[in-house]
């Protein structure tokens, strides 16, 4: 009885950390304010713009989940909602902002229960410090680099590509 109790507490434990099969797509928020304040920069809206065209319809993508940080009614953290929300518009999907900054374990759970009934793609926009944080808790962790907000990174069965990360290409914004 003990044993059987034991096996079945493992088997919980490596399935909620088991990998998805969805492709996992992971991006900061656009450029944000020189003063730090609310919003983004105006580099940062075109940036926003620029994912309608990385991310949208007629891309290599299928975006069927957009995950963005749950932001304040002050407007505080609102980057990545901002980021993503043209895309998700252009879309016809609503920007899941369910979980807080850094309540990782909701974003793990959320994944999960996307995967658990659809096989589309996964978008996460986030602050890059919790980003990093939420990579090893959904796959294979990553550090992603403050100096940068173009980057893509891409987990497949919890590892990431061989060619992650990558660039957005976003026209006059990415070198």
């Amino acid at each position: 009885m003990l044993f059987r109790a034991l096996v079945a507490s493992l088997l919980a434990a490596s399935a909620a950390h088991a990998a998805v099969n969805n492709q996992i797509y992971l991006i900061r928020h656009g450029e944000k304010v020189s003063d730090d304040s609310v919003g983004l920069s105006s580099q940062g809206q075109e940036r926003a713009q620029c994912l309608r065209n990385v991310f949208g319809r007629s891309s290599g993508y299928n975006i069927g989940k957009i995950f963005a940080q749950a932001y304040n009614s002050d407007g505080s953290r609102d980057r990545p909602y901002e980021t993503v929300l043209p895309l998700s518009q252009d879309l016809g999907l609503e920007v899941d902002t369910s979980c807080d900054r850094d309540d990782i374990n909701c974003v793990h759970d959320a994944v999960h229960s996307f995967a658990d009934q659809s096989g589309a793609d996964i978008l996460i926009c986030w602050e890059h410090d919790a980003l990093s944080e939420i990579s090893a808790a959904i796959g294979q962790g990553f550090t992603y680099p403050s100096s940068n907000f173009d980057l893509i990174y891409h987990e497949n069965n919890g590892d990431l590509t061989s060619d992650s990360p990558y660039s957005e290409n976003c026209p006059d914004l990415d070198a």
